[in-house]
C-alpha cells in the first residue's frame, strides 16, 4: 500500500522525500513502514532530493523567472534541507539572476503604460514578488527605462539605485526587510 501511494504520487510529478512522507502519513501509513519504503526508494534512486532541487531551480528560474530567494523558499516548503537547497541554488549565479531580471523587465516594459514613476514602481514590485533583491530589481528597471524613451531616460537618470536599495533593506529608513 505504501509503495503504491508513493508511485502514484511520483507518477504525477517528481516529489521530495518529505512530500512523500507527508502523503503517506495522511493516508495513515505508520511511520516505520513509511520510513522503510522511503529508505528503499532513496537507495535505488527513485527519490533524490538533490536532483529534485537542481531540476526545480532550473525549471522555475527559466520558466517563471524566480530569483534565488523565492526558489529557496519554495524548496524549503517542499522539505528540501538547507544544504541540498544551497547546493542547487549555487548553480544560479548573480550574473544569471541579473540577466533574467533584465529580460523580465524588458518583456513587461513593452506593454507598460503610465507615468515613468508608476511604471518604475510596478516593475520593481514585480521583481520583488519574484524574490529579487532590491538592488538588482532597481538597477534592472532603471537600465530598461533609460533605454526606452527620452522621458523615461530622464526619470531613470534621477534614480539612485544604490540609495534606494539600501533604504529597502533598512527597516529604520522605512523600508522593509528583504
Amino acid at each position: 500500500m505504501a509503495r503504491e501511494i508513493c508511485l502514484r504520487q511520483l507518477a504525477v510529478r517528481p516529489r521530495t522525500r518529505a512530500e512523500l512522507a507527508t502523503a503517506l502519513a495522511r493516508r495513515g501509513i505508520s511511520e516505520e513502514t513509511a520510513s522503510a519504503v522511503l529508505d528503499r526508494y532513496d537507495e535505488v534512486g527513485i527519490i533524490d532530493d538533490a536532483a529534485f532541487a537542481r531540476a526545480w531551480v532550473s525549471s522555475r528560474h527559466t520558466g517563471r523567472g524566480l530569483a534565488r530567494r523565492a526558489l529557496a523558499n519554495e524548496l524549503r516548503q517542499r522539505g528540501v534541507d538547507g544544504d541540498t537547497a544551497s547546493a542547487a541554488l549555487g548553480e544560479l549565479d548573480e550574473t544569471t539572476e541579473a540577466e533574467t531580471a533584465r529580460v523580465l523587465v524588458e518583456r513587461k516594459l513593452r506593454t507598460a503604460r503610465g507615468e515613468p514613476d508608476a511604471v518604475f514602481r510596478r516593475l520593481v514590485g514585480m521583481l520583488a514578488r519574484k524574490g529579487y533583491p532590491p538592488g538588482v530589481a532597481i538597477r534592472a528597471v532603471k537600465e530598461a527605462l533609460a533605454a526606452q524613451s527620452a522621458e523615461a531616460a530622464e526619470f531613470a537618470e534621477q534614480i539612485d539605485a544604490d540609495a534606494l536599495a539600501d533604504a529597502e533593506d533598512d527597516p529604520a529608513a522605512g523600508g522593509r526587510l528583504g
